[in-house]
C-alpha cells in the first residue's frame, strides 16, 4: 500500500505541475481581454466625460498610484458618471482588490453602472447610492487608497472621517485642490499640512491639481 500511495503522489504532483501553469495562462489571457476591452472603452468615451468627471491624466495618475503601491482596498467619495473609478478598478483588477465607490445623484450613479458594465470592470467595483455624509462615517474599512472629487466645502470632514481607517502606508487622494480659492479647499489643505503622520504633494497632473497624502507611522 505504501508503494501505491507514492505512486498516486507522483501522478499528482504531475498534474500539479502541468495544471498550475495552464491556469496562469488562462489567468494571463483574461487580463489581457480585460486591458483590450478596458482601452477599447475609454478610447470610445474619451471626449464623453461631463459632470465633473476627472480628465484622462488624472485617471492614469490614480492608476498608476494603486498599481505601483499593489493598494487593494479603496474608496472613492463621489462617483459622478464613474470615468475615476474606471481606472481605478483597472488598476484594482491588476492588485486583486477592489473599489467601494459612493454616489449621490440617481442619475449618475445609474449611468455610472452602465460604464462599468460596458467595459467590463463591475466585479472590482462596489457602487453605493447614497450621502457621503452620513455613509463615509460608517463605513468600517480599513482602506489603503481613498480618492475624494465630491462637495469640497466637506473635504476636511471627509478627511477626518478616512483618516482613522487609511492604513498606515496608504494613500489619500482628493481633485481640484488647485483653487485654494475654491470654498473647502483652503482649509482642506491645511488640515493636510498640519496632519503630522501625513505626507503630502500636490500632482498637477491637469489643471485641476491632485493631493497625494502617505499615511506614515506616528513618531
Amino acid at each position: 500500500m505504501k508503494y501505491v500511495f507514492t505512486i498516486h503522489g507522483a501522478v499528482l504532483a504531475l498534474w500539479g505541475s502541468v495544471l498550475v501553469p495552464g491556469c496562469l495562462a488562462q489567468e494571463a489571457s483574461r487580463g489581457r481581454d480585460l486591458d483590450a476591452r478596458v482601452q477599447q472603452f475609454l478610447g470610445s468615451h474619451r471626449y464623453a466625460w461631463r459632470d465633473a468627471n476627472v480628465s484622462g491624466a488624472d485617471g492614469q495618475l490614480l492608476y498608476d498610484l494603486v498599481v505601483e503601491n499593489g493598494y487593494k482596498r479603496a474608496l472613492e467619495i463621489g462617483t459622478s458618471t464613474g470615468h475615476s473609478a474606471i481606472w481605478i478598478a483597472w488598476a484594482l483588477s491588476k492588485t486583486g482588490g477592489k473599489l467601494i465607490t459612493i454616489e449621490i445623484h440617481e442619475g449618475r450613479y445609474r449611468q455610472a453602472l452602465e460604464n462599468f458594465e460596458e467595459a467590463g470592470l463591475s466585479e472590482y467595483i462596489e457602487a453605493r447610492l447614497a450621502d457621503a455624509h452620513q455613509l463615509v462615517p460608517e463605513l468600517e474599512g480599513p482602506f489603503d487608497f481613498v480618492f475624494v472629487d465630491a462637495d469640497k466645502d466637506w473635504y476636511a470632514n471627509y478627511l477626518r472621517a478616512v483618516l482613522p481607517k487609511l492604513e498606515v502606508g496608504g494613500c489619500l487622494t482628493a481633485h481640484n485642490v488647485s483653487g485654494r480659492r475654491m470654498r473647502g479647499i483652503r482649509a482642506f489643505l491645511e488640515e493636510l499640512e498640519s496632519t503630522p503622520n501625513l505626507e503630502t504633494e500636490i500632482v498637477r497632473s491637469s489643471r485641476s491639481g491632485i493631493s497625494v497624502s502617505y499615511k506614515r507611522s506616528p513618531r
